[in-house]
């Protein structure tokens, strides 16, 4: 510890004191009442300061992050609260993120996804695709990165969607590059 450091335990032991000090004087001829509250708020800062230390494992379990473990050609996708598999992908150096559809056949962007990868302009909605809502317009584009940690693929077919769309789709154009897709224990886990 430093001077400031111990400066500052020295305050706060001096602020506690005062004011547990206070609160015994107020409260002098209910003194089993006054220990029912300091149990409670003993308890309260207990499990605040748990909670505190906890933090990183509690936060895993509330927003699940994807892991890559380079060494291991390997990625994991936690399952959302939502049922769905989702990634963050670097679509030409810009984070991008994409709900994993193993049932759609291509990658398609959402056209916000698609404007921040700097791939808007002459977008010519040529080709159609049929979807759970209906068909809707598309336009074909190439990818020049997509990156993953050190996975790196180059040139890869996408599409930018007409229409409304919440999330880009990871279909299997990108999906295939991996040799191994595999769905346990609530996670999506894929291999190269």
């Amino acid at each position: 510890m430093n001077g400031d450091q111990i400066g500052n335990l020295i305050y706060l032991v001096v602020l506690g004191t005062a004011l547990v000090s206070w609160y015994v004087v107020q409260n002098r001829g209910g003194l089993g009442k006054m220990m029912q509250h300091a149990a409670l708020w003993g308890l309260i800062f207990v499990g605040a300061i748990a909670a505190i230390g906890l933090w990183d494992d509690i936060r895993q379990d509330v927003n699940p992050q994807q892991s890559v473990f380079a060494d291991q050609g390997r990625i994991e996708l936690p399952r959302a609260p939502d049922g769905h598999y989702y990634i963050s992908l670097d679509v030409n150096g810009v984070p991008t993120r994409f709900v994993v559809d193993t049932g759609a056949s291509a990658v398609v962007l959402t056209r916000e996804a698609a404007a921040r990868a700097g791939l808007t302009d002459n977008l010519i909605f040529l080709t159609e695709a049929r979807t759970a809502n209906g068909s809707v317009k598309t336009a074909p584009v190439r990818l020049e990165t997509v990156a993953l940690g050190p996975f790196e693929d180059r040139n890869l077919p996408a599409y930018v969607n007409g229409g409304e769309m919440e999330t880009s789709l990871l279909g299997m154009t990108y999906l295939n590059r991996f040799d191994r897709i595999e769905l346990s224990g609530g996670k999506l886990v894929l291999e190269r």
